[in-house]
């Protein structure tokens, strides 16, 4: 594992000393820069939107339009083509001396803007007012809409249930034969999670109970992970990189492990066994801290973990255009594919690392004091 991480430093630091070269080759070198940002495109390929862009340009392109879901004064729901269709209005932000752009919805849409897919309720003026790249004194309606991370998440969760479903039945009819068809490639992944994480770390006699959940967020993370590799195809979004599915992965992480937790794992946080008083006062804050910060790294690794392979295969292919050369793609194209292929293993490890520190925590907190 540590040797990905290396890998990822390696490109990382190889894509910013070839994009910071390039900009210093000569004043044409800068205005071709400038032209296109590197970052604005990374940004937009990794970030949640109100649709599901398949290809071509940004007007003449084909993308599927996801539905828009509002509450305000009443239940509102339109097409987002309202808005990626509707007025782009460019407004000079003198804070920051460049431009921002919204789109006024029209149609069904009138009356909203959308700022960097954030829906904002216009007021009398019609017009929103940008300052330091941010929005000021507009009010947001109560948004529900289903947009790109959703579906994904949606598709993923259907797609575990009938993969998962069919190995069940198969099971549940024939009972612990050798495996057929689906369940055979998936056996030695829930048999690994089984053995390898459950019952070696919670423990022989409670590691039942927890292995459903278990295996919950392992195929969860893994597939929706896979499926994150193919952002062109519905289902693949940047899923596992957003940190709101990771904060609630981490977070159902906590409550099992907050719920599950015996006397002896509670009395080892507020009143360690064996410690001066003095002391027991000073570590209680330091332990019950400890148990946020658990969850939380498992957050943040997740998170930054799946989205730094999407912004260096981005960076990579981003330098063509940098450059407006070609010959800059047999640089760039086999580095994308060798870190394309790196997130394969990247995927697989961060699921059975999320799911193996999730047991960790969940083994700790049920642990039997040991005399």
């Amino acid at each position: 594992m540590s040797l990905i991480f290396s890998a990822k430093r390696f490109f990382s630091l190889l894509v910013a000393i070839l994009i910071f070269s390039t900009s210093f080759a000569s004043v044409h070198e800068v205005e071709k820069v400038e032209k296109f940002h590197v970052g604005n495109m990374i940004m937009h390929h990794i970030s949640d939107a109100h649709e599901w862009h398949l290809w071509g340009g940004h007007h003449d392109g084909v993308s599927i339009y996801l539905p828009i879901i509002l509450m305000d004064g009443g239940l509102k729901t339109f097409s987002s083509k309202h808005f990626y269709h509707g007025e782009a209005v460019h407004t000079m932000d003198a804070a920051k001396n460049e431009h921002a752009e919204y789109v006024l919805g029209v149609g069904p849409a009138a009356g909203y803007a959308m700022f960097e897919e954030e829906i904002y309720k216009l007021g009398e003026s019609g017009k929103l007012e940008i300052k330091n790249g941010a929005v000021v004194d507009a009010k947001s309606p109560l948004d529900f809409s289903i947009t790109k991370n959703v579906l994904s998440l949606f598709m993923g969760a259907i797609l575990i249930l009938l993969i998962l479903s069919n190995v069940a039945r198969f099971y549940k009819k024939h009972g612990a034969v050798a495996p057929k068809g689906i369940a055979k490639y998936l056996e030695v992944l829930i048999v690994m999670v089984r053995d390898d994480i459950a019952k070696a770390n919670i423990g022989e006699h409670k590691y039942k109970k927890y292995v459903p959940y278990l295996l919950t967020i392992f195929f969860f993370i893994f597939i929706n992970n896979l499926l994150g590799l193919v952002p062109f195809l519905p289902g693949g979004a940047n899923l596992t990189g957003n940190i709101t599915v990771t904060l609630f992965l981490a977070v159902a992480t906590l409550v099992v492990t907050i719920f599950s937790g015996n006397k002896n794992y509670w009395g080892h946080i507020f009143w360690m066994p064996g410690v001066p008083v003095p002391m027991k006062i000073f570590m209680m804050p330091i332990e019950l801290l400890g148990v946020l910060t658990k969850p939380f790294a498992l957050m943040i690794r997740l998170f930054a973990n799946m989205t730094a392979g999407h912004v260096i295969v981005l960076a990579f292919i981003g330098i063509i255009f940098i450059n407006e050369n070609a010959w800059w793609g047999g640089l760039s194209v086999p580095m994308s594919l060798f870190i394309s292929v790196l997130e394969l293993l990247v995927a697989f490890l961060q699921a059975f690392l999320f799911a193996m520190l999730s047991s960790l925590f969940i083994g700790a907190a049920v642990e039997e004091a040991h005399h």
